[in-house]
């Protein structure tokens, strides 16, 4: 039975089993490969999308759970020309090592700044709790989401005026 939902801001109908995971409706039938295998339970965190601008396990969601609904994909959250300001932290300050995890660490980031602007350490070791990266860069992870809040926050000061009152 066809699903239909919005993806990266368009909507689609799938052609696939009801029962099919998303991971590999997006992986297999769409061809958006950004999109991860880990471990297929829900536990490692790569193979994470946006649901409505919650980060959720692809792995774990069949398909027709997500009819109707709005699904990102890490290819919908920057492309090339335009990239996510996550996406360009993670390239300038070399965050990735063998680089596997980093999407689903990408996307998790990305949804925890979406609801909270200056995140502590405590609320990045939080939300991230469930992306595991075998290289072990979480700390190029943490400073790379402390970084893109500062520069996202940055962006969006209102200059003053000299008499203290908002422009």
């Amino acid at each position: 039975m066809a699903s239909s939902f919005v993806l990266n801001g368009k909507k689609i109908s799938l052609d696939v089993p009801d029962d099919m995971p998303l991971l590999w409706a997006l992986r297999d039938a769409l061809e958006l490969t950004g999109t991860k295998y880990g471990c297929g339970i829900g536990q490692c965190g790569a193979c994470t999308v946006h649901l409505n601008g919650n980060a959720v396990r692809s792995c774990l969601l069949p398909v027709s759970s997500v009819a109707g609904q709005d699904v990102t994909t890490i290819e919908g959250l920057g492309d090339a020309e335009n990239l996510h300001v996550l996406q360009q932290i993670w390239i300038d300050q070399d965050v990735a090592q063998c680089g596997y995890c980093q999407t689903g660490q990408i996307m998790s980031a990305a949804a925890l700044l979406s609801t909270n602007a200056a995140p502590t350490d405590a609320d990045i070791d939080t939300a991230m709790a469930g992306n595991y990266c075998r290289c072990g860069t979480y700390v190029r992870i943490r400073q790379a989401i402390h970084a893109a809040a500062e520069q996202t926050a940055s962006h969006h000061e209102m200059p003053e005026t000299g008499t203290g009152e908002l422009a």
